[in-house]
């Protein structure tokens, strides 16, 4: 079952301050045989003085040590890439309707507001078998739904805790909620 548990290195650029080192154990289908040990988020390797970001960091070991491909990235776009994951799962609970499974007269998805702008979510038509790999995108989603609804029920659960769910207290003409 799986290597050795490994603590998540703290002497490297990247300065771990809340982790997860037991992630092999839930890394989807890669479950007691991943290369991704631990997940953490932390202060980023890119710091400069007097600058300080946080980053998400995958940690993967290849067995001996800890390997280059581990991925670190800004929050802010951790976040934007789970509105694209779930942008993209409602998206195909319908793109059955679509002969190729888009519209390819019209392949934008969405626009979604942020940061006084949007992200525009669209099928990559600049892929020259994006027909063939958008049928292979919606097998593996479909293949993946428990896992990833699992994940989707946990995220919708956290963010309601946080304040963020679509219940939200009306406020009074005084002000108060």
């Amino acid at each position: 079952m799986g290597q050795e548990k490994k603590k998540i290195p703290t002497t490297l650029k990247h300065k771990p301050v809340i982790v997860c080192e037991n992630y092999e154990d839930i890394d989807g289908r890669s479950a007691y045989d991943s290369d991704a040990q631990g997940l953490s988020l932390g202060l980023a390797q890119w710091n400069d003085r007097g600058r300080v970001d946080i980053s998400a960091k995958v940690w993967r070991y290849t067995g001996e040590k800890w390997s280059r491909q581990s991925e670190e990235l800004p929050l802010h776009r951790v976040i934007d890439l789970a509105i694209l994951v779930c942008r993209a799962q409602l998206y195909f609970r319908e793109a059955y309707r679509f002969p190729g499974l888009f519209d390819k007269n019209q392949p934008r998805i969405d626009r979604i507001g942020l940061q006084g702008d949007a992200m525009t979510v669209e099928v990559c038509t600049g892929n020259e078998n994006i027909e063939e790999d958008i049928a292979l995108f919606a097998q593996a989603l479909s293949r993946d739904d428990e896992l990833l609804g699992e994940r989707f029920a946990v995220l919708a659960s956290v963010l309601k805790e946080m304040g963020y769910g679509r219940e939200t207290k009306q406020k009074k003409s005084d002000g108060s909620v």
